[in-house]
C-alpha cells in the first residue's frame, strides 16, 4: 500500500517538476528500477506493488517521443544508452530469476512493446537479438505456463513484431539464425551499481556477447514449435501464425535452416500422424464428408454444445483443422521450403500412415481410410502439396500402361480395384474420391489416369469412313431424331448470348482423315443424335415427365465445360488430335485400369444399384468434359474406326443396349413399370410395393439420362471447337 502510494506520489512530482532532457530522465528512470534491487530488501514483494512497471512504461514512452523527433534512422542518445549499457540483457537476467515475483512478465510485455512500437529496425543489434532469443527460448521452455497469462497474451505479438514493420525480412532471419550474417556486439557494458545487486540475489549475468554461429540453437523457430502444442488455443494460434510468418521468408538460406535444422518437418507431420491415429477405426463416412468445413485458425468445437455429434468427431475436426494448417503453411510457404514440407508429409504421413490403412483388407478399414482420403483431396488448397498427394496416390509414371501393370504403384491400382469392389458402398466413396481428384488443377492427374494411353490413337483405324457405312449408322439409329433448331436453349448458352441457331448449329468437329470436313449442321446432328437415340424408344420414359428433357443437361454441361477449359488453358493441350501419321498404330492399344474398370462398370450398368450406377456415369461425364482431343475422340465420337479388339465408350453402351433389348421382352408392362420407377425416383410417387426387375428398370433410367447427357457435352464441345 505504501509503495502505491509513493508511487502516485512520484507521478505527481514529475508532473510539477521541469522536464529534463530525454537522455537524462531516460537515465533517471533506468537507475531507479537499478537502485530498487540495491536498496530493497524485501524480494518476495509482487513487481506490481514497486515502482518497476511504472519506470519501464516511462522509459519507452521516452525511446517512442526520442524516435518521433528525429529524422527515420537516426539512433537518438537514449536508445544508444539502451543498446550500449545492454540494457535488454539485464532486464533478461531479471525475468529468468523472477525478481520480485511477476518480473518474468513485465520483461516479456516490455520486449514486446518496444519491438511493436519502435520504427527503426533493432533485431541487426546483437544486444537486442540476443535477449529476445533468449526470452523467447525460456518462454517455451518447460515450467513458464506462469507467463503466459491473460496480461502477456499480447506477449506472443513479439512474434508478429519480430516479422512485422519494423524488421525486413532479412533482419528476421538474422534474428533468427537462419542463415543470416553475422551480428556485430556493441560497445563492452559499462559498470554499474546492478552488478553488485545481482550476487546478492543470486542471479547469474549473462556471459558477454559473442557473434552468431550458423551451427546456433535456433531458438525462435523451437519456441514456436514448443508452443504450438499448447493447452491454450490462442497462444497454439498465434505460435502457428509466427512460423507461417517464419516460412514464407524469400530468403533460400532461410528455407533450407527451417527444413534442415529445426524439426519443423517432424512436428508438422509427426503431429499429422497422432491425430490421423487418434480416429476411431470406424467413422461412418457420411459424417466424415458432411462434417463442417475446417480451417485451422478457428478450431473452436465444443462437443457438449453440439446436439449432431458422432463418436470421434471432435478428434476428426482436430485432424482435418490440423491439415487444413499444414496445408495453408505450405501454400504460403517460400518454394523450396514448400516443397521440402510437402515432400515431409508425403513420406511420414501419407506413405508411413495412410498407406498401411488404405492396403489393408478389412472392409470396415478400408471405407473409413477412403473417406478420410476423400476429405483431404476435397480440402487440399496448395499445388505443391496436391502435387504430393497425387504421386502418393497415382505414382509419377508417364509412359502408356499395359495390362500386367500393377506393381509399378500397388496402391493406385488397388484404388482403381476399389471401384469395382464386392462392397457397393467401397465402389462409390473411391468413384467420388477418383471424381474430386479430377477436378484438381493438376495435369498429372489426367495424364496418368487416361491421356498416356490414348497419346498414339492406336485404338483407331487409319481408313475414312464409307459413305454406306454412315448411312447404315444414321439409319440405325437416327430414326425419330428431334430437330435441334426448335431447342429453345440454344440462344441462351452462347457465351455472349448473342449467336443465332444458325450459328449453334453450324459447329463441326476439326476436319480429320477419320472425319472430312462435312456440313456442320450435319456433323452436330449425327453426333447428338447418336447418343440421344441408343437407348430405344420403349426402353424411354422421361418424355413422360416435365422437365427431363436433353435440354435440362446443355446448361449444365456449358457452364463445366468453360469450367474445365479455365482449370487446362495452363497445360497447353493441342487443339486437334496428332496426326495419325505419326501415331504408333501398331502398337497394342490398352485403355489403362482406370478406364477399364469404369468401362466394365458401365457395361454391367443394368445389374448394378442405382447410387452405383449414379457414381460410375458422374466419373465418365466428367472425363468427357475435358478439352483434349483425344479423351474427346474416344469418349464423345460415335464414328471412330475403332481398331480391331478396342472399345470406345459408345461401344460399350451399345453393347448394352443390345443386351437390354433381349431383356425387355422377357418382362411384362415393362414400360409402364419403368415409367412408376422414375416418377418414385423423382418424388413423383409415393412408395409402394416393390416392383419387380427394380435394378433393371433403374440402371435403365441412368442409361438413358447418361446418354442424353453425353449429347449435350458433346454438343456444347463441337460449337466450342468451331468457335475461336
Amino acid at each position: 500500500m505504501f509503495s502505491k502510494f509513493t508511487s502516485i506520489l512520484q507521478h505527481a512530482v514529475e508532473a510539477l517538476a521541469p522536464s529534463l532532457p530525454l537522455q537524462e530522465d531516460f537515465v533517471y528512470h533506468w537507475k531507479a528500477i537499478t537502485h530498487y534491487y540495491i536498496e530493497t530488501s524485501d524480494d518476495k514483494a509482487p513487481v506490481t506493488d514497486t515502482n518497476i512497471p511504472s519506470h519501464l512504461d516511462q522509459m519507452l514512452g521516452i525511446l517512442l517521443q526520442e524516435e518521433r523527433e528525429r529524422e527515420f534512422g537516426v539512433t537518438g542518445p537514449c536508445m544508444e544508452y539502451l543498446l550500449h549499457h545492454k540494457i535488454l540483457e539485464t532486464l533478461y537476467t531479471l525475468g529468468k530469476a523472477d525478481c520480485p515475483p511477476g518480473m518474468k512478465q513485465q520483461v516479456l510485455v516490455f520486449y514486446t512493446k518496444l519491438l511493436g512500437r519502435i520504427q527503426q529496425p533493432l533485431l541487426p543489434h546483437i544486444n537486442v537479438h540476443r535477449p529476445v532469443q533468449n526470452k523467447l527460448k525460456s518462454l517455451a521452455s518447460k515450467g513458464t505456463a506462469d507467463v503466459i497469462s491473460e496480461d502477456s497474451l499480447s506477449g506472443q505479438d513479439s512474434l508478429s513484431a519480430d516479422t512485422g514493420q519494423p524488421c525486413q525480412p532479412e533482419e528476421l532471419s538474422g534474428a533468427a539464425g537462419l542463415g543470416h550474417t553475422e551480428l556485430e556486439d556493441g560497445p563492452p557494458q559499462q559498470t554499474d551499481e546492478l552488478s553488485t545487486s545481482l550476487d546478492n540475489l543470486a542471479v547469474t549475468p549473462l556471459p558477454e556477447a559473442t557473434v552468431v554461429r550458423p551451427n546456433q540453437d535456433y531458438n525462435l523457430v523451437n519456441s514456436l514449435l514448443n508452443l504450438t502444442r499448447s493447452p491454450d488455443g490462442r497462444i497454439a494460434v498465434k505460435a502457428c501464425e509466427g512460423l507461417m510468418l517464419l516460412v514464407s521468408l524469400p530468403e533460400p538460406a532461410a528455407a533450407k535452416c527451417l527444413t534442415q535444422s529445426t524439426c519443423l518437418c517432424e512436428l508438422l507431420t509427426d503431429r499429422l500422424a497422432s491425430l490421423y491415429k487418434a480416429l476411431p477405426q470406424s467413422v461412418d463416412p457420411l459424417d466424415i464428408e458432411t462434417v463442417e468445413a475446417v480451417n485451422w485458425g478457428l478450431d473452436s468445437y465444443s462437443h457438449k454444445e453440439d446436439a449432431s455429434a458422432f463418436p470421434g468427431k471432435r478428434a476428426l475436426i482436430s485432424f482435418l483443422s490440423w491439415f487444413d494448417y499444414c496445408d495453408q503453411l505450405i501454400k504460403e510457404a517460400q518454394k523450396t521450403a514448400a516443397v521440402a514440407l510437402a515432400k515431409a508429409v508425403h513420406e511420414r504421413f501419407f506413405i508411413g500412415v495412410m498407406e498401411p490403412q488404405l492396403m489393408q483388407t478389412s472392409e470396415m478399414g478400408i471405407l473409413t481410410s477412403t473417406a478420410l482420403l476423400h476429405r483431404i483431396v476435397r480440402q487440399v488448397t496448395s499445388d505443391v502439396l496436391l502435387q504430393e498427394m497425387v504421386f502418393f496416390i497415382l505414382g509419377e509414371q508417364r509412359e502408356p500402361e499395359t495390362l500386367a501393370d500393377i506393381s509399378r504403384h500397388p496402391l493406385r491400382h488397388r484404388l482403381i480395384e476399389h471401384c469395382d469392389h464386392i462392397s457397393d458402398e467401397i465402389s462409390i466413396m473411391t468413384l467420388r474420391m477418383f471424381e474430386h481428384l479430377l477436378q484438381k488443377p493438376n495435369e498429372h492427374i489426367l495424364y496418368n489416369l487416361v491421356l498416356r494411353n490414348l497419346e498414339e490413337r492406336n485404338y483407331t483405324e487409319y481408313k475414312p469412313v464409307c459413305p454406306e457405312d454412315k448411312d447404315v449408322v444414321e439409319n440405325g439409329l437416327i430414326a425419330g431424331a428431334v430437330d435441334l433448331e426448335e431447342d429453345p436453349l440454344f440462344t441462351d448458352i452462347s457465351p455472349d448470348n448473342t449467336l443465332s441457331n444458325q450459328e449453334w448449329l453450324s459447329s463441326s468437329p476439326p476436319a480429320t482423315p477419320d472425319h472430312p470436313k462435312n456440313d456442320g449442321k450435319t456433323e452436330v446432328h449425327k453426333i447428338v443424335n447418336s447418343f440421344l437415340c441408343l437407348v430405344p424408344d420403349e426402353a424411354k420414359s422421361s418424355y413422360h415427365v416435365e422437365g427431363t428433357g436433353y435440354d435440362t443437361y446443355l446448361r449444365d454441361a456449358h457452364r463445366q465445360f468453360r469450367d474445365y477449359c479455365a482449370i487446362c488453358l495452363r497445360w497447353e493441350w493441342p487443339g486437334s488430335p496428332k496426326a495419325l501419321e505419326k501415331c504408333n498404330l501398331e502398337a497394342t492399344f490398352f485403355e489403362g485400369h482406370f478406364l477399364k474398370v469404369l468401362f466394365d462398370r458401365m457395361g454391367r450398368i443394368l445389374d448394378q444399384p442405382y447410387d452405383v450406377n449414379l457414381q460410375v456415369t458422374s466419373v465418365l461425364s466428367r472425363l468427357s468434359l475435358f478439352p483434349h482431343p483425344h479423351i474427346h475422340e474416344y469418349l464423345l465420337d460415335p464414328y471412330v474406326n475403332l481398331a480391331s479388339g478396342c472399345r470406345s465408350l459408345f461401344s460399350v453402351i451399345v453393347r448394352v443396349v443390345g443386351d437390354l433389348m433381349v431383356r425387355i421382352q422377357r418382362i411384362p408392362d415393362f414400360t409402364p413399370k419403368l415409367l412408376l420407377v422414375r416418377k418414385r425416383l423423382l418424388g413423383l410417387e409415393p412408395e409402394g410395393p416393390i416392383i419387380d426387375h427394380i435394378t433393371l428398370l433403374e440402371g435403365v433410367i441412368v442409361l438413358e439420362e447418361f446418354c442424353k447427357e453425353l449429347a449435350a457435352i458433346a454438343f456444347v464441345k463441337y460449337h466450342a471447337s468451331s468457335t475461336p
